[in-house]
């Protein structure tokens, strides 16, 4: 509005489009603005500038982990994983009033939640979001809206076709590379997986990748969730998180050269999706089928994030009453009171460490 790069319209679309596809839509967002305003160069700029503050802070939080091992420090970590506990419950909430408004779309994220409950395999999500797709075009109806204004952009169809090319070739072709046993690859492979299949944003990243790294064990849940919990007390996009993991998963490098692999593998899927659908929005978005695909999709989103509720958030976060309380309590200066997350996580830690030192 008061730059005046794009009108209301032409910004709406740019919106669409990144909820539309897998990835860190607002990260896409602000990549595609970037790249509106001044072409390759304008978007990898808006990438750092967005980006580089909370990873960079994330990476310092994985540093100090090493002073958090005594009783005081147990206790602060303790306290950040009741901080994810409310503050997945507030996003929860939020996404289920949007994305679940009537008794079709509740049934595809009740059904997600089962799913993932009952079988517990990392393709299970995968076939969980496909599952929903369909259901979302059978069941959910919607009312795509007909482009009257072009979106701003320099390349042709053909670029666009190379970035998916690109987009698949990598999604297929790391998993094979694995087999290499080369840490760098491996650590690519997950989050590039991650980047490429997660719709709904940042708190939904959170069963992939927990899937892929506690559950496989190179990561314990309390580092986990401590780093998760971190992640809300910063600005800046969640997708940063992945920094962190980076940084404290044990690669046998330094530990910046392992955040900055995380960080790069996790964002460039949802880059390379974008640039590549650009070109070929104004068709797409016409289509009513793949607007209630997705309708569908969203849907199986707020079921992903209700798992993670449950299990690794609830299971490691609430061991006793009181902290149930302590979350309770956060979740309504969240939800009533609508205060910043920062206070949240003074609280939740404050408490913790106050039940710590004197229950």
């Amino acid at each position: 509005e008061k730059r005046e790069w794009l009108d209301d319209y032409q910004y709406t679309q740019l919106l669409s489009i990144c909820q539309f596809l897998p990835g860190p839509a607002s990260s896409q967002l602000g990549f595609c603005l970037g790249l509106v305003r001044g072409g390759w160069l304008g978007a990898i700029a808006a990438f750092l500038a967005f980006t580089l503050p909370s990873a960079i802070l994330l990476v310092v939080f994985s540093s100090l982990l090493p002073l958090l091992e005594n009783e005081t420090g147990v206790a602060v970590i303790h306290g950040l994983k009741i901080v994810a506990f409310a503050v997945v419950i507030d996003a929860l909430l939020g996404m289920l009033k949007k994305l679940c408004p009537d008794k079709q779309r509740k049934m595809i994220a009740l059904s997600s939640i089962c799913g993932l409950l009952l079988f517990d395999s990392p393709y299970t999500q995968i076939f969980i979001v496909f599952l929903s797709a369909i259901l979302g075009l059978v069941l959910c109806k919607s009312s795509p809206e007909k482009n009257t204004t072009l979106i701003p952009i320099y390349y042709g169809r053909k670029l666009g076709s190379l970035f998916l090319f690109l987009f698949f070739g990598l999604l297929f072709l790391l998993p094979f590379l694995t087999s290499l046993e080369n840490s760098y690859v491996n650590l690519s492979n997950i989050f590039y997986q991650a980047g490429a299949l997660v719709f709904g944003g940042g708190h939904v990243v959170l069963p992939l990748l927990e899937e892929s790294l506690v559950g496989s064990s190179q990561l314990s849940n309390e580092a986990f969730l401590a780093g998760y919990g971190a992640s809300q007390a910063i600005p800046g996009p969640m997708f940063s998180f992945s920094a962190y993991l980076g940084a404290i998963i044990p690669t046998g490098a330094h530990f910046s050269i392992g955040a900055m692999i995380a960080l790069l593998s996790m964002f460039i899927p949802g880059f390379l999706l974008v640039c590549g659908v650009l070109p070929y929005w104004r068709v797409i978005s016409e289509f009513r089928a793949v607007a209630n695909a997705i309708l569908g999709i969203n849907a199986a989103v707020v079921g992903l994030l209700g798992a993670a509720l449950y299990d690794p958030i609830f299971t490691s976060a609430i061991l006793k009453p009181v902290d149930l309380a302590i979350g309770l309590v956060g979740l309504s200066l969240l939800k009533i009171w609508q205060l910043s997350t920062l206070v949240v996580i003074v609280w939740c830690v404050s408490a913790s460490v106050m039940v710590s030192t004197f229950l």
